[in-house]
């Protein structure tokens, strides 16, 4: 049994020593999973038409913002802005339909749209959870070892943005570390701060130097994301980070976080509605400040339980919103980004594993080209698992086979083996299968698939205790991708720099 195990754990090895060749994005080759029809479609873009027309959103905090709304036709009112019904549509025409975001390394670019797809790891938390230490405050170091992990997982194409909140660095230079750790320590492509117009400049620069200036005027190389503060507001923070990538030509978001029954109505309808008006004016205002710039309708909604007031994952009305928001992304020629393995759970247990692979088959299905949130989510978004992220990545590789599709090659119809074996014997030894069972099936890294008295010799190890494991190898064998040193000394004073322009302004 031993030489059998060390056996399948030398596979594994070698195929997770193939990961630095893995496709950097997935191509799609199923149909997407749509629940509106053309009718009920126009239905929801009427009344996205009729909110923007008669109720209007508000851009707070920035008069210039106000001013080119007005100069292109919008009503203004305060800080109040209105739209005739279609405005919004024909300005965001000039957005691209699909777009490269470029990385560090060029052989990880990922395509965003179109036929592609991509997995993305968790954002936001201010909590870590590992089987060890437990729950706990994110520190610089948790994010640097999430984003080491991000690096050699290969089913996750994108290092990600605040794969956890680093509490332990003062907030206003957080940003500065964050940059550094995902140019330094992974070389996918990554996202841009969104906390200040000054973050997302210093986001910016720090690409320029390790990416060269010209080359990040030329491309798309940060991805980043702005929520709306639903209903129908877009607060002066966001707005204007907004407008900082979008007169740099790199790609924003524009994602409403929503939870339905406080933030939106309690239907599914009329939460499309609203997000859809929320994108429109959001993505215009991209538009008007940079025609062509990249722009992505963005999505995060999750219904409340309005018997506790909290948020519910892996819920029906969670994916069907994704199946129909996709629809009205497509119609309005904008590439599509929402949720992946989203949990509740406190712990990588059952219900996070439930919960998370019911959203992210949702997200699969539904055709979602930028999956958010892929990997590490616990307690709704308040904690990254060290654990989930490698248990989420191996659910992540399952779906890279399932969009896939069906091979119905001369190969895969296998007429040669029904030949050879004949009626009332098995295929086990068959040339097809010699020849094929390498990648003839999907194989988990993680799954127990031998006897229960394998298991039993081996420690009788629960899954959680195998994604420990495998935490724990990636962290020892990491080694960072190569970086130019002088690339590397250029950021380093670019954090040292700023860092004391920020704490003692005036001093430098």
């Amino acid at each position: 049994m031993t030489r059998r195990r060390s056996g399948r754990r030398r596979r594994i090895e070698t195929r997770t020593a193939a990961s630095a060749r893995a496709a950097p994005y997935l191509v799609r080759k199923i149909p997407v999973t749509n629940l509106l029809d053309p009718e009920a479609a126009v239905v929801i873009e009427d009344n996205a038409d009729r909110i923007l027309d008669e109720i209007g959103m508000e851009f707070r905090g920035d008069p210039e913002t106000l001013e080119i709304f007005r100069t292109a036709g919008a009503r203004v009112d305060g800080e109040r802005v209105r739209f005739d019904p279609g405005w919004c549509r024909d300005r965001i025409r000039s957005a691209p339909r699909s777009f490269v975001q470029h990385a560090r390394n060029p052989e990880r670019a990922i395509r965003v749209g179109g036929d592609a797809m991509v997995f993305c790891p968790s954002f936001g938390p201010p909590f870590v959870h590992d089987l060890e230490r437990g729950r706990r405050y994110a520190t610089i170091e948790d994010f640097r070892d999430l984003t080491r992990m991000h690096h050699q997982i290969r089913s996750l194409h994108h290092s990600g943005g605040v794969v956890c909140e680093p509490v332990d660095l003062p907030v206003p230079v957080r940003h500065l570390h964050m940059t550094h750790a995902h140019l330094a320590l992974n070389d996918k492509p990554f996202m841009g701060a969104v906390t200040s117009a000054e973050r997302a400049r210093d986001s910016i620069e720090m690409c320029r130097l390790a990416m060269g200036a010209e080359f990040v005027d030329r491309n798309c190389v940060l991805y980043s994301v702005v929520n709306t503060n639903a209903p129908l507001v877009l607060d002066r923070t966001m707005l204007l980070a907004l407008k900082e990538y979008a007169r740099a030509g790199q790609c924003t978001v524009v994602s409403p976080f929503v939870l339905g029954g406080a933030m939106s109505p309690v239907t599914v309808a009329a939460t499309l509605a609203q997000v859809l008006a929320e994108v429109m004016a959001s993505v215009s205002l991209i538009q008007l400040i940079r025609p062509g710039a990249p722009s992505v309708f963005g999505t995060f909604f999750s219904p409340l339980s309005l018997q506790t007031g909290s948020p519910t994952f892996g819920s029906p009305e969670g994916i069907q919103f994704q199946m129909c928001a996709r629809t009205l992304a497509d119609r309005l020629g904008l590439p599509f980004h929402s949720v992946g393995a989203l949990t509740a759970s406190k712990v990588p247990d059952a219900e996070a594993g439930f919960e998370g692979q019911s959203q992210l088959m949702g997200a699969v299905l539904a055709g979602v080209h930028f999956i958010i949130h892929a990997t590490g989510c616990l307690e709704g978004l308040l904690t990254m698992g060290y654990e989930k992220t490698v248990m989420d990545a191996d659910r992540c590789g399952a779906m890279a086979r399932f969009i896939e599709g069906v091979d119905i090659s001369p190969r895969a119809q296998a007429l040669d083996a029904f030949q050879e074996v004949g009626p009332g014997e098995h295929f086990l030894g068959s040339r097809h299968t010699l020849e094929n069972f390498e990648q003839a099936f999907w194989r988990s890294e993680l799954s127990d698939n031998g006897t229960f008295e394998q298991w039993s010799a081996e420690g009788e190890k629960w899954h959680h205790a195998r994604a420990q494991e495998a935490v724990r190898r990636l962290l020892r064998e990491y080694e960072p991708p190569p970086m130019d040193e002088a690339i590397r000394e250029s950021l380093d004073e670019y954090v040292a720099r700023r860092s004391r322009e920020i704490t003692r302004p005036g001093e430098s």
